[in-house]
């Protein structure tokens, strides 16, 4: 084996690599039950994904073609910077409207931190966590409040 199939061989693995995260990640996306898991396979998983397959292809032309891509080493530099950005901004987003967030060991099957477990009480829940977005998205459109919601934590009657 000669150095050119050393590194051709090397740069197919980490391209590899990457398109194994990348279905590993989609894989997430698909399976994950909130906004907040499925933004944690978006982002962690995606990222490393295509770091491993543009520097697979860094390698591939920078030693076997003798091409040094200075747009590729930007578009590395680019994604891991602004992708956990975005999907911190995005979970942020979620978590201020009051999304969905799924528990699992904590308490019965199919409760969350922000839906109750009964039926009814969790439909009372939506529609009061609704018309508590509709009234600050109403209220931000105008000018008149921070785009921030805080919702009080459920409380079981006795």
């Amino acid at each position: 084996m000669n150095l050119n199939e050393i590194v051709s061989l090397f740069a197919a693995v980490l391209i590899l690599l990457g398109s194994i995260v990348a279905l590993i990640s989609a894989i997430g996306i698909v399976k994950f039950k909130d906004v907040f898991l499925r933004a944690h396979a978006a982002t962690k998983s995606s990222t490393l994904s295509v770091l491993l397959s543009l520097t697979g292809v860094f390698i591939y032309f920078l030693m076997l073609r003798d091409y040094f891509s200075v747009r590729t080493l930007l578009t590395i530099l680019f994604l891991y910077l602004t992708s956990p950005v975005a999907g911190q901004m995005i979970v942020r987003a979620a978590y201020n409207i009051g999304s969905y967030m799924y528990m699992k060991d904590s308490q019965r099957k199919g409760t969350s931190l922000n839906i109750a477990y009964n039926r009814k009480v969790a439909l009372k829940n939506r529609k009061l966590r609704a018309a508590r977005r509709k009234e600050i998205t109403e209220a931000f459109r105008k000018g008149e409040r921070e785009p921030t919601i805080s919702y009080k934590p459920y409380k079981k009657k006795k």
